[in-house]
């Protein structure tokens, strides 16, 4: 009885620790069974999913956002994480979207356990991809580190091109050339014209591998006339099944000067060379290429175009030559001053205006559309004025009357914005400020009686007004006295002088009698 007691201890004991253990395997095997998005010790990191888990449908050419719900598995917090899907490496058949950039990424901040967040990635399917489903895998990894602490594959449908009918243009030009509309990186229509002119330049089925230039795109996005910018092209071989190889590029942009002195090309290498050279694109492959070029300071504001030749050998090393062209906008930065203010009068009364002109002088390159000055400041009634188009190279005049409102404290900050438009529309300012005064306005009847109808003592008491009047009436009655003194002195004189001349012409009539 005893044994068999020992014999049911061991067996309840046996269970009791099985029943301990199998929970913990059961959990190990659950996060095994993840297979990819498990991090250290096999737990899951971090779930990667599409938002509402649905499998998008892309279109060539088209642009579509792919919207990845990011979960913390971990049970603790996780920060400075980044998600970024595999692009196939060499695979290029295995990505369907164009190659915009060498890597996409989006950052996450910080993630709590348990937590989610959404990121978004913006894909464009190239022509080639066809009709098929394919599978992308999507990681995310913490810090620096090179190993991702979740991966997992998310599904996406893409759509074969439809053909076009060029059957009519097949045999036109002599040296087989053709020409095609690509979207560039600004999202404007392009025409890249290209074409091989080697003989004998075929692959061992007879067809020529043709290299198009697919678009380009610039670092910065707008080239500025005077800065550096770095080109980089998209190509790709159009042969289905001949690689090239031996690949020599060479730019050449349009001379831009009006003489000797001032003529360069429009765009020059920075390092002094416009030859780029790769070693092959595989059939149906695609590559880019990039220099880095400065843009003329004197380009005017339009697209330049530049010549791209290119020379490269198909599987028998025959040699092709073609060549395509792209075209850069320029823009040029607005250059302008004004003069000194004019300001008549510096001081104002509430009421009353002062005139303010100025000249403005376009430096630049450009053309400032829809000008106006707008005048805003304490004391001062808000006051707009159009200028108008103003050409390079020419002078703009502003001339506004201000009005004053309110008495400032001594000299106020009255500010002058200026706003005009370039020749897309877009709205830029720019302020100039000046000094105005505006004072207590004056009524002239209180300088002769005040409300209560007394004379006006002046400021000190003293009856400023009345001695005006009383030193005007005394110096007009002293003016009156001096006139009537000069008047009966000038009569006696004359009086005496005719009494004298009497005298005279009796003595006279006395001597002639006998």
């Amino acid at each position: 009885m005893t044994k068999s007691r020992r014999v049911m201890a061991v067996i309840v004991a046996a269970l009791l620790i099985a029943a301990m253990i199998l929970p913990g395997l059961a959990v190990k095997v659950e996060a095994a069974a993840e297979g990819e998005g498990t991090g250290e010790a096999g737990r899951v990191a971090a779930k990667i999913e599409s938002k509402d888990n649905k499998t998008l449908q892309y279109k060539p050419g088209e642009s579509q956002k792919w919207t990845l719900v990011i979960t913390n598995k971990t049970g603790q917090d996780l920060s400075n994480l980044s998600v970024s899907p595999d692009m196939g490496g060499e695979n290029a058949d295995a990505w369907p979207f164009k190659t915009d950039y060498q890597k996409y990424e989006q950052k996450i901040d910080t993630l709590k356990a348990g937590e989610k967040t959404e990121i978004s990635f913006d894909f464009v399917q190239r022509d080639d991809a066809g009709t098929r489903r394919y599978a992308i895998p999507f990681s995310v990894y913490k810090g620096d580190d090179d190993e991702p602490i979740a991966t997992h594959k998310l599904y996406v449908n893409t759509t074969e091109k439809p053909q076009a009918d060029n059957s009519q243009n097949q045999g036109d030009n002599g040296n087989g050339g053709d020409a095609m509309t690509a979207s560039v990186g600004n999202d404007e229509p392009a025409v890249y014209s290209g074409g091989g002119s080697g003989s004998g330049g075929s692959s061992s089925d007879g067809s020529v591998p043709r290299v198009i230039v697919t678009g380009f795109d610039t670092n910065p996005a707008e080239v500025h006339a005077g800065s550096d910018f770095t080109l980089t092209i998209h190509l790709k071989n159009t042969s289905k099944k001949t690689k090239v190889q031996n690949m020599l590029f060479e730019l050449e942009a349009p001379t831009e000067g009006t003489d000797e002195q001032t003529s360069a090309p429009a765009f020059l290498p920075t390092s002094g060379s416009n030859s780029i050279y790769l070693d092959g694109i595989k059939a149906d492959g695609t590559a880019d290429i990039s220099i880095t070029l400065n843009a003329k300071a004197d380009l005017l504001q339009k697209p330049y175009s530049i010549n791209l030749s290119m020379k490269y050998e198909d599987s028998q090393a025959t040699q092709i030559d073609s060549s395509s062209s792209i075209s850069i906008p320029v823009k040029q930065d607005a250059r302008f001053e004004f003069s000194e203010f004019e300001i008549s009068p510096q001081t104002i009364e509430v009421g009353g205006e002062a005139n303010v002109m100025c000249s403005l002088y376009n430096l630049g390159r450009i053309k400032l559309y829809n000008a106006k000055a707008r005048f805003e400041g304490n004391g001062i009634k808000k006051q707009e004025i159009f200028i108008g188009n103003v050409e390079a190279g020419a002078t703009g005049s502003i001339d506004a009357m201000l009005k004053g409102e309110k008495v400032t404290n001594g000299n106020s900050k009255i500010t002058m914005t200026l706003s005009y438009e370039d020749e897309s529309g877009n709205i830029s300012e720019t302020t100039k400020d000046f000094e105005l005064e505006v004072t207590e306005a004056v009524d002239d009847s209180d300088m002769y009686m005040n409300t209560d109808g007394d004379v006006d003592a002046g400021s000190s008491g003293f009856p400023v007004v009345p001695v005006v009047v009383v030193i005007v009436i005394i110096a007009g009655a002293v003016a009156a006295v001096v006139f009537v003194k000069k008047k009966k002195k000038k009569q006696m004189l004359n009086e005496e002088e005719e009494l004298l001349d009497e005298l005279d012409r009796s003595s006279e009539d006395e001597r002639e009698q006998p």
